[in-house]
């Protein structure tokens, strides 16, 4: 006898795709159970009538109960109404491995030579259009698991996958050195080249990585062309280390310099001169080292610009001056004294005899007993002795 309701639920795996009910023929007020992530189609008579979200469902059908038994002895107890219920799992299928079955031929886009290479990795697929999967694919089956659907795809993605390959790497001119860090952006545009291909059948691809690329290791041209990438790579980074080293080096030494200065100048400004009178101090100690105040045209320093620096020194290097040079601080005076010839302290001009000021300059000339015949101090004011070194004034 007939039951008078049926309950039609899933209840295949989940690595299945689609999956048929076996009970068919269903009665009236027969109730359709469909979860989350599936679809259901119901057929009647061999037409897909009605889909079905996730829910809970009351099927209306021609098959009523004690009436439909009639109407079947009529017709060798077979139903004259004829009930179907198909289940789509539309939950994303992941981790299905893909690989082509023969190498890709194609011409390495940096160096130019012939290359095979095979590919292999992981994809994951979800029905998307139920009605196209089913018709296209399905048909009158019981079930369509993952690995018919990958069975079915197999050709087509083969011939698709090894042409995409190919493609990708000759528009993206991708070195097949360096392939294994481009894995990512090299997957991507597979994925959406083979999206239409999927989308046909009702599938949608949601991931593809491509995760191995077999190279042709061993083979003399390859070997070569590889050996011939790696040492122009490894130049060019030895020029790079070559030249961080270099820029290294010079900042290291303008470093030093900054901190010799600055550590001269601190030295200078606790022994209380400046850079210019360090100057003086050096002009003197070279006149110090001369046997006499002839050499001093030899040096390139004249009369006048030694007086110049006695003046700017002043009292803290006139001792070392005077001692190098005698008189040469006073107006200087030959030695055969026949003839006396003087110069300006301010610019170091020729003085005529008996001239007040610097006919150069306008400074006003300082008479002989004005300066310290030893240390070179000017008076400011009278006195009989000097107020620096001691030494009894000229009257």
């Amino acid at each position: 006898m007939a039951q008078i309701t049926d309950v039609i639920k899933y209840e295949g795996d989940n690595s299945t795709f689609i999956w048929k009910h076996p009970c068919e023929d269903f009665n009236s007020l027969t109730q359709l159970i469909v979860h989350e992530s599936q679809e259901a189609i119901f057929f009647m008579n061999g037409q897909a009538l009605d889909l079905f979200g996730p829910g809970r469902y009351t099927l209306e059908s021609q098959n009523i109960p004690l009436i439909g038994k009639a109407l079947n002895r009529a017709t060798g107890d077979v139903s004259p109404f004829h009930c179907e219920v198909y289940f789509i799992n539309k939950t994303e299928q992941m981790s299905i491995k893909w690989g082509t079955d023969s190498k890709v031929q194609y011409i390495e886009p940096t160096y130019g030579f012939p290359l095979s290479v095979g590919a292999s990795g992981e994809m994951s697929l979800r029905a998307e259009d139920s009605r196209k999967l089913l018709v296209k694919l399905v048909g009158t089956e019981a079930y369509l698991e993952q690995q018919k659907l990958v069975a079915y795809f197999r050709s087509f993605l083969m011939t698709r996958v090894k042409t995409y390959i190919a493609q990708v790497m000759k528009s993206s001119a991708i070195n097949i050195f360096e392939i294994d860090e481009h894995l990512t952006e090299f997957s991507a545009s597979i994925k959406k080249l083979l999206l239409g291909d999927f989308s046909g059948y009702g599938i949608s691809l949601e991931q593809f990585f491509v995760t191995t690329i077999v190279k042709p290791d061993g083979d003399t041209q390859y070997e070569k062309f590889k050996e011939l990438h790696f040492r122009k790579y490894a130049d060019i980074a030895e020029a790079k280390l070559r030249q961080q080293t270099e820029i290294i080096n010079a900042e290291t030494e303008a470093q030093k310099t900054i901190i010799d200065s600055k550590a001269q100048a601190t030295k200078r400004a606790q022994e209380g001169y400046t850079y210019q009178q360090e100057r003086g101090f050096d002009v003197a100690e070279k006149v110090a080292e001369n046997e006499a105040v002839g050499e001093f045209t030899n040096m390139g320093v004249g009369f006048g610009t030694m007086a110049g620096v006695g003046g700017a020194v002043g009292g803290m290097v006139g001792g070392v001056m005077q001692d190098a040079m005698g008189s040469v601080m006073n107006p200087v005076t030959h030695s055969n004294n026949t003839s006396a010839t003087t110069f300006c302290e301010n610019c170091g001009e020729k003085l005529n005899a008996g001239s007040m000021f610097c006919e150069e300059c306008g400074t006003p000339i300082a008479k002989a007993n004005d300066i310290c015949s030893k240390c070179g101090y000017k008076f400011e004011r009278p006195g009989k002795f000097c107020p620096k070194c001691g030494t009894k004034r000229e009257v």
